[in-house]
């Protein structure tokens, strides 16, 4: 076998998972232009963190003077629960590179 057939042949074999989950984060803030319900305020509300893997970290900055964390599966598990039911928010979210989406 010659070693280039031998470096081929190692490349079809099955390999172990790597060990470690993927990194990286993403950070963003949430800003609310109304408060429909009157409990978090406005202003910016929420700050947070997205994982690699997608689970999305969010601390709400209400009540004063801790907040809260809550940890989501997914930025869209957090969005259909906390943002898109309140449209007359006219919520912000803010990622740290300055992307911006409306809702």
């Amino acid at each position: 076998m010659t070693d280039e057939s031998k470096e081929e042949s190692d490349l079809l074999k099955p390999k172990h998972p790597p060990k470690l989950a993927p990194q990286g984060i993403r950070t963003f803030t949430i800003f609310r232009g109304y408060d429909q319900t009157g409990v978090s305020g406005e202003g910016i509300v929420i700050e947070g963190v997205q994982l690699a893997t997608g689970q999305t970290v969010v601390h709400w900055l209400y009540p004063p003077p801790r907040g809260s964390i809550a940890i989501f599966d997914s930025m869209a598990d957090f969005l259909k629960v906390h943002i898109k039911p309140h449209p007359e928010n006219k919520t912000i979210l803010t990622w740290d590179d300055g992307e911006k989406e409306e809702y």
